[in-house]
Formats: structure tokens, C-alpha cells, sequence
């Protein structure tokens, strides 16, 4: 089945010829008629795929811990922005507010709290689900827009939807990976002229098989560094979580979610979602570039586990029927666990920030 935006690109490879990777991931995701984004709410079982604080309460909250910890080790200051990009429903910014209320109430009151978010819709949901903290909210189209001022920021799945480029080993050096049409009419990958600067590849590129992908996100590390800049200058710490790895290396990660299934890249575009892995060290080098430190970077199960998520869940079941116990249980395991697929091994947490602070449950700078 072809999908309108499948078509419309069809369209535009036919008149301009072969579109680039980063071409292709912008449309499928924003378009303004057929984009992923524009068209649907992707969140939830209803959506293509569940991000973790929709599995449970419990990851928003160890997140609040964090910030309400970084805060104080920051010394407290006055004048706080609590920030999240990219709040899907609102849920994770809603379980960080009922932590932070609780364990520093000192902290929730001084604090303004800013949603970025472009989507009318979401801005809709995020609202119903912030119930009584809606009020001390104000949401914004960038990340440009907050006010000046300590900034603690929360981001999850942010970088992924972010779009890549992607370059393929030739017999002539690293090209960059098109979308084309094939002798049936179809989208196809094709390798195009543009090559690469060496230096942007790792080591050992030279004795690379043809047919290697190296990825590269030039976008994400702008992000990055619009961040970095902003939290070197007004202080502050930021939280990346995303599912990625912490080596910059080789492989093909571009990926489609289709009604919580892997679905092939080319197959339906607009209608599946589309993300890559994030390259942490990459990330963490245009945070460091802004001027800024790095915390830690740490698997996302050993991050939960050492703020405490095995506690609280103990602390959730208590006195409740074991159906809901064995079903927090299985809420931990899916966020904290270790294995393949596993949410605890796959996605990872940074934590960048203005001052060479030890953060908890990070390892101390050297």
C-alpha cells in the first residue's frame, strides 16, 4: 500500500532526483500535510510505541529525585526553570512535579516550570495530564524562548526523532546514503556523490567492508550545543535519556515503529515512526564544545536502580493486592532490567551541566 507522503516523495525524487536520508527522516516526521508528527498522537498502547513514563510513575519520579538533588548541589539557587523538550502527554513532567512538591517543596515554589512543545494537540493532552501544576506552566515553540535563569531540563526521546545522515563505504571512500526510485517505481537506497570529511569517521574507516554505514547528526549536536550554550551561561544541569550507544562507531540504525512493530524504513512513510540511535559520545563532545561538564553516563537500569527505583516500587506495593504488586515488579523490570531488548540496557542517560558537580548516582569526575 502506498501512503500519500510516499507518493508526494515519489514525486520529488522524479523531479529533482534522489533525496538524502536526512531529507527523507525530516518529511516522513514533519511534513506539514503527511508528516508522522503532524498527523497522530504516537504515544500509548493506542500509538505506535510506549515511552517509559508511560510505563510507569515511577521513572518520572526517580528523574524528579535527580533534579531535586542536582538543585541542591548547585547551591540551592533562587530563581529555577524546571524545562522539558519534547513532553509527549505530560506524564513524565507531571510524576517529576509530585516528587519534586514532596521531598523540596522549597524548590517547587520558586520554581517556574516550561513545556517545549509545537504541537496545539499535545499542548491539550499535556495540560489535562498536569492537572493542578498546569497553572504554573508555560509553554513554548523552542527551546530559544525560556527565560533567562537556572535551568534544570529533562529530555527523553528527544535526540532519536532527530534526523541523521547517513554515509555508505564504496569502492571509491564513504558516500552519502540517498533515497531513490528502483526499476519498479519504488523507494530505494542508493549511495549519491557527496563523500565525507575522514576525520568525522572513526579510526579504523579504512578497512571498513563496502557496504558499512556510518552515521553522523549534525542537527542533534546543534541542539545540543543550543543547550550547552544556554546552561553555560545562566548555570544549570540537563538530563538526555534516549536509547543510543556511548561510542561513536558503525552500523545502520534507522529504524520504523509501526502499531508497536518494526516495519522496513521505506514501507510507510508518515505513518510509521522514525528514529536512529543516539551517538552519546558525540552528544556529550557538543555539550563539552558549549562550554559545559559532563556529569556521568550511565546504562538507564543502573540510573534507576542507584536513585532508588527498587525502594519506591517496594514502597508503591505496600499493603496492595499481589496482581498490583507483581504488576509494579514487571514496571521495574521493563524500565530497569538488563538483557536483550531490555529498556535498562538499550536506552542511556547523560547528564551535562555549568559546574564539574559529583552527581549522584554518577561516578565522580576524575
Amino acid at each position: 500500500m502506498t501512503t500519500p507522503l510516499a507518493r508526494k516523495i515519489k514525486a520529488l525524487i522524479r523531479t529533482n532526483g534522489p533525496i538524502s536520508v536526512t531529507d527523507y527522516f525530516a518529511l516522513c516526521l514533519a511534513d506539514p500535510a503527511y508528516g508522522y508528527y503532524r498527523t497522530r498522537d504516537p504515544f500509548g498502547e493506542a500509538g505506535d510505541f510506549i515511552t517509559a513514563p508511560e510505563v510507569s510513575q515511577l521513572f518520572g519520579e526517580m528523574l524528579g529525585v535527580f533534579l531535586v538533588h542536582a538543585w541542591q548541589r548547585h547551591g540551592a539557587p533562587g530563581t529555577v526553570r524546571i524545562a522539558e523538550i519534547g513532553p509527549g502527554r505530560g506524564t513524565m513532567m507531571a510524576d517529576m512535579l509530585r516528587v519534586v512538591s514532596r521531598i523540596a517543596p522549597e524548590l517547587y515554589e520558586r520554581a517556574t516550570i516550561h513545556l517545549i512543545e509545537t504541537s496545539p494537540k499535545l499542548r491539550t493532552v499535556q495540560r489535562e495530564t498536569l492537572g493542578t501544576h498546569a497553572a504554573r506552566v508555560t509553554w513554548h515553540d523552542s527551546f530559544e524562548e525560556l527565560p533567562e535563569g537556572f535551568v534544570l531540563l529533562a529530555a527523553n526521546e528527544l535526540f532519536d526523532a532527530i534526523p541523521i545522515r547517513q554515509f555508505i563505504k564504496t569502492a571509491s571512500g564513504f558516500r552519502e546514503r540517498m533515497v531513490g526510485l528502483d526499476a519498479e517505481d519504488e523507494l530505494t537506497f542508493a549511495a549519491g556523490v557527496a563523500g565525507i570529511d575522514p576525520a568525522l569517521l572513526p579510526e579504523h574507516h579504512r578497512t571498513a567492508e563496502n557496504g558499512t554505514i556510518f552515521e553522523i547528526a549534525p542537527a542533534r549536536e546543534a541542539v545540543m550545543a543550543t543547550i550547552g550554550e544556554r546552561i553555560a551561561r545562566c548555570g544549570g544541569t540537563a538530563l538526555v535519556i534516549d536509547y543510543g550507544h556511548f561510542v561513536t562507531g558503525f552500523g545502520d540504525t534507522l529504524q520504523a515503529v509501526l502499531k508497536h512493530d518494526f516495519d522496513p524504513p521505506l514501507a510507510h512513510p508518515g505513518e510509521a515512526d522514525l528514529t536512529s540511535h543516539v551517538d552519546f559520545e558525540r552528544l556529550a563532545g557538543a555539550a563539552v564544545g558549549a562550554g559545559l561538564h559532563v556529569h556521568g553516563m550511565l546504562h538507564q537500569g543502573d540510573f534507576l536502580v542507584g536513585l532508588g527505583i527498587g525502594e519506591r516500587a517496594s514502597a508503591l506495593g505496600r499493603n496492595r493486592d499481589e496482581a498490583t504488586q507483581q504488576s509494579i515488579l514487571a514496571d521495574v523490570d521493563r524500565l530497569a532490567g538488563s538483557g536483550a531488548g531490555k529498556m535498562g540496557d538499550l536506552f542511556k542517560v547523560l547528564a551535562v551541566g555549568s559546574a564539574p558537580l559529583a552527581l549522584f548516582p554518577f561516578r565522580q569526575p576524575d
